[in-house]
């Protein structure tokens, strides 16, 4: 859209105003922002008798930030500044509030303390240290409470409440990566999609740590969470904390696993760690995320035991692996049986010995390997994190494949069973090859799963299954062909596509193609193709159900007919 940032002030109770620094861009690499709606980075300010100032935004935002702020209160009137979490990004705009403003006292965890001093180079910083035992009087009638909701990725993580508003300063739970004019969540339905979205990314690793954190709130009668991203939540509090305990339940209930064991230097180890993970739990398995910067050996162990497989990656820091990841390397290979499923990851700078020591000591003790080893210099791009989401969804696979080479099915099932799947097996479909342009990022796979859905906008359904890399090609707004095959002359095409690709090989590679208007592929040995955008998914047991409105289309071969799909069984495509 090219819209320039901005900062929205809102009044949202008394003497409480939220300032929403806005982007509509894509703000930074991260797998959270791969909707690319925009967003927004939500801080809050309280005017008591004390003046609080409640998660200032990250650098993207510093300057209009301040500028905004300056305009409305002068910085030397602000008493606190409430960290929910610390990072280097929100850093910057910290170090420049201090100068504005050095008589400002900050609250935040223990974690978050540490860190901020560190960020800061200020080792007397004045930091008071919220465990979760203390509350701190503004006046007036408002005086927070502090909730410690520690995870992996943020082991500071800090939530704050003011029971005189009934506003609980939420931080990352809750949020969404939307921008727009809207302050709260009226209409939320429309946001599922992209909340559904955003817990996958950034909550479903730490599930259990997500619980525990879900309890722990429960104990403050909120009327309005407000989020560190995205609209505010009143009208659909209850619904979406329901839909964070069952997305947690689903989670933890998945019957296979996988310990994620990482440390990040500068957030890009993180972020990588975080797309892979993305792709193991879209293809239904579960991720218990370990960050070995802050987690002890016993628990370490105790997720290395429990999980099916493990997956360990490591900045190179020095030419070495941190401590932290030294220490974790040899709980693995002390721990884990050599029939798990192995991978290994890194970011790095200039060299990459940590990651290339990881997978020599795997290979060394005998492990195999649920992906080729991932190597990112600097920080990754999206193609990178299409790569390494599919690389995830690829591990998940190979623990599903090993897990059904050792289980025989019961003899008094399978009967009914395959009687059932034969039946559902004889529904035919016409042969589809479904391609899609995103950016940098395109996809393509074989589809039999399509039907007309609609005359007046013509459109159609397909179902895609969860775990397919094409999946996160086809949300809501995004534009993608059907290419229709021909009897007699499809094997070809059909071949191709259903041959194994690597993580972030070029699906196209070899193929004749052309450029649709929608800027997607048409592949021009088909058939016929259509041109839609997707207007809506519907989540259907494994797969989601995508409805596309057709905006064009053409016949390329007009005496030839549509290759079809004839399935002996309905339990496999």
């Amino acid at each position: 859209m090219n819209k320039p940032r901005d900062v929205q002030v809102y009044p949202i109770a008394a003497n409480t105003t939220v300032l929403r620094s806005r982007t509509w861009d894509r703000l930074k690499f991260e797998i959270e922002y791969a909707l690319q709606r925009g967003t927004t980075a939500n801080s809050y300010l309280i005017q008591a008798d004390k003046v609080a100032l409640i998660d200032p935004p990250g650098e993207s935002f510093t300057d209009i930030f301040l500028t905004e702020l300056q305009g409305r209160i002068d910085p030397k009137e602000i008493d606190y500044v409430i960290l929910g979490h610390v990072n280097p990004n929100r850093g910057v705009t910290i170090k420049a509030l201090l100068e504005l403003a050095p008589q400002l006292q900050f609250v935040c965890s223990n974690p978050g303390a540490i860190a901020l001093r560190s960020i800061l180079e200020l080792p007397d910083l004045n930091v008071t240290v919220a465990r979760g035992d203390e509350s701190l009087d503004l006046g007036k009638g408002h005086v927070l409470e502090f909730i410690p909701t520690p995870n992996p990725r943020w082991p500071d993580s800090l939530c704050s409440g003011d029971r005189n508003t009934g506003i609980l300063f939420t931080d990352k739970f809750f949020g969404v990566h939307v921008c727009g004019d809207q302050v709260l969540d009226e209409g939320w339905v429309s946001l599922n999609e992209d909340r559904r979205y955003y817990f996958d990314c950034v909550m479903a690793p730490h599930a259990t740590q997500v619980e525990k954190a879900l309890d722990k709130l429960a104990g403050f009668e909120a009327r309005l969470y407000a989020t560190g991203h995205g609209q505010l939540v009143r009208y659909s509090l209850m619904p979406l904390t329901r839909s964070y305990r069952q997305w947690c339940e689903d989670q933890r209930s998945q019957d296979l696993s996988v310990a994620l064991l990482y440390a990040s230097a500068y957030g890009n180890t993180g972020t990588v760690a975080s797309a892979i993970a993305r792709g193991i739990t879209k293809a239904g398995v579960a991720v218990e995320s370990i960050n070995c910067e802050v987690t002890s050996p016993e628990e370490i162990r105790a997720v290395v035991e429990k999980a099916d497989g493990f997956i360990m990656g490591s900045p190179t820091l020095g030419g070495h692996a941190p401590t932290p990841i030294q220490t974790a390397l040899g709980i693995v290979l002390s721990t884990a049986t050599k029939t798990k499923l192995a991978g290994v990851f890194g970011s790095f700078g200039w060299s990459g010995e940590a990651i290339d020591l990881i997978e020599g000591k795997f290979r060394d003790a005998g492990f195999q390997f649920g992906f080729d080893t991932i190597r990112v210099k600097f920080k990754p791009t999206d193609a990178i994190l299409k790569l390494c989401e599919e690389a995830g969804t690829d591990f998940a696979q190979a623990l599903r494949k090993v897990k059904k080479s050792r289980t025989a099915r019961q003899s008094s099932i399978t009967s009914q069973v395959d009687r059932t799947e034969q039946a559902v097996g004889r529904l035919i479909g016409s042969l589809c090859i479904v391609t899609a342009q995103k950016g940098e990022v395109s996809g393509a796979m074989l589809a039999d799963w399509i039907a007309q859905a609609t005359f007046n906008p013509p459109g159609l359904t397909v179902a895609v299954a969860k775990d397919r890399a094409m999946e996160s090609l086809l949300y809501q707004g995004d534009k993608f062909v059907v290419n229709i095959l021909e009897e007699g002359k499809h094997l070809p095409l059909m071949k191709h596509f259903l041959k194994p690709f690597a993580p972030g090989e070029d699906r196209f590679a070899g193929v004749a193609t052309d450029t649709a208007n929608n800027g997607c592929p048409i592949l021009t040995d088909s058939l016929s193709y259509l041109e839609c955008t997707v207007e809506n998914r519907m989540e259907c047991g494994d797969h989601w159900l995508v409805y596309g409105v057709v905006s064009n289309g053409k016949l390329l071969k007009s005496d030839g007919l549509t290759a079809v799909h004839h399935r002996k069984s309905g339990n496999h495509y």
